[in-house]
């Protein structure tokens, strides 16, 4: 198992990748396996890890709360 990354089989694959799906769709697809990693490694790390205590914040406002007044009807 340990002689399945030498350099001729990296580059034999790259050059099928290449014949497979030509040089416009490589990048491509390195971008999307790129996102797809990305998004599985933030997966993983939300699932092991715990999450984050969510901050309480008090509002404080300079501006007074309304005060309710009885509104008299027109006639």
């Amino acid at each position: 198992m340990g002689d399945l990354l030498q350099p001729w089989h990296l580059i034999v694959l790259a050059v099928v990748a290449f014949l497979l799906f030509g040089a416009k769709r490589l990048p491509e697809l390195g971008k999307g396996l790129g996102e797809g990693l990305k998004g599985f490694k933030e997966g993983i790390k939300g699932i092991s890890d715990p999450a984050p205590p969510t901050p309480t914040t008090q509002q404080s406002s300079s501006v007074p709360p309304p005060t309710s007044t009885p509104v008299e009807p027109k006639s």
